[in-house]
């Protein structure tokens, strides 16, 4: 089920990333990609989501024309950062991703200008205002494409699970009760 979750996603973002622009130009501030490649870093597979990572990256180097390399390793650092914060703290809420989308946004941004200002190909457009557009589309949008994908590919939304959107949580809270009264 993981490798069929992570390709169907993938699938999504690459059709989303290249026919967004199509629809409105302001909807090219959306990186669809970084928003698989945090998805899938969430499902604690840290090889997985690296690879994932470094394709999508030289792809978009790639099929972009600009600097070759540089969204690649921006994106390949963007996954194991990610996949090592899931890894070490439980990250299944949603309320919880969401301040790593933002700065895995926001880091992704500054490092993929910032390779390309090193190696001589500055941006066209003002640093401040492009980052800050394109860290608040990725962060709404992809706060929007994660809980939709929580909720399509999860266990209960299978049938299998039984429970509803916050019942584990509920219940691990009640069966974890400490008693104070005296024996």
């Amino acid at each position: 089920m993981g490798n069929f979750r992570i390709t169907a996603i993938l699938i999504l973002a690459v059709l989303l990333q290249w026919s967004a622009r199509g629809v409105w130009e302001p909807l090219r501030y959306i990186d669809f990609f970084l928003i698989a490649i945090v998805y899938a870093a969430f499902q604690r597979n840290a090889i997985k989501a690296i690879v994932l990572g470094s394709l999508l990256g030289i792809a978009v180097d790639a099929l972009s024309g600009g600097l070759l390399g540089a969204n690649g390793f921006t994106k390949t650092l963007i996954a194991y950062s990610v996949s090592e914060i899931a890894r070490r703290v439980y990250m299944d809420n949603l309320m919880l991703r969401i301040p790593v989308l933002i700065g895995s946004s926001a880091i992704g941004n500054l490092l993929f200008v910032g390779l390309n200002t090193m190696f001589g190909s500055a941006p066209a457009e003002p640093l401040g205002i492009t980052l800050l557009i394109s860290v608040i589309a990725t962060s709404i949008t992809g706060t929007a494409l994660l809980f939709l994908f929580d909720r399509l590919f999860s266990q209960t939304a299978s049938g299998s699970g039984g429970e509803g959107f916050f019942e584990r949580r509920r219940r691990l809270r009640r069966r974890s009760r400490v008693s104070l009264k005296r024996r």
